[in-house]
């Protein structure tokens, strides 16, 4: 089985809560369903056209290889390892929400303050836990590469977003420096 069906789907899944994570805070409308849906699109939108890079970078890697069936095996390895520690951290996050959701509003709410924001300042380390993942299980450089490019791709989507669309002139110049040359 390849992994890259499940890797895609939490790929995008994580756009759209960037994409909503990108417009949070930016708005003091208390009914602001539409656009908060509108943000998660947003960041879908963006993710999209970012997982692009590393799926092209697959293909080129398996394009260029002297052995495409090897390095097949060694990217479909890397990303079952590559997606372990992924779904560790989909976990935590769904079971933070799901107490979000179905606790107490006191409950739900502290289960936000020390369940998510603390998971959302421990993406990049989930995601270098990732890239380390797939190099042990055995995809070596070629899904290190394609591993690095997917996690810089799904970093990037949050800073893309709110500067395109969310930024207030001077308020946050600290934003601007998040993905250099977004």
């Amino acid at each position: 089985m390849t992994p890259a069906a499940p890797l895609v789907l939490l790929g995008l899944v994580d756009a759209a809560f960037s994409g909503f994570r990108a417009y949070a805070g930016s708005d003091a409308r208390i009914r602001k369903h539409r656009t908060n849906v509108r943000a998660a699109l947003r960041g879908l939108a963006v993710g999209a056209a970012l997982l692009l890079v590393p799926a092209l970078t697959a293909a080129v890697v398996l394009l260029t290889a002297a052995d495409p069936s090897r390095t097949y095996n060694a990217l479909a390895a890397g990303g079952v390892g590559y997606l372990i520690p992924l779904t560790a951290y989909a976990a935590a996050v769904l079971l933070s929400l799901a107490a979000y959701f179905f606790l107490p509003f006191r409950a739900g709410t502290l289960a936000m303050v020390i369940g998510l924001g603390p998971l959302t300042l421990l993406r990049p380390v989930a995601v270098v836990s990732a890239c380390v993942g797939a190099l042990i299980n055995g995809g070596g450089w070629p899904a290190l590469l394609v591993g690095t490019i997917a996690g810089v791709a799904v970093l990037c989507v949050e800073p893309v977003v709110h500067r395109r669309w969310y930024r207030m002139e001077g308020l946050h110049p600290e934003v601007d420096t998040v993905c250099p040359g977004a």
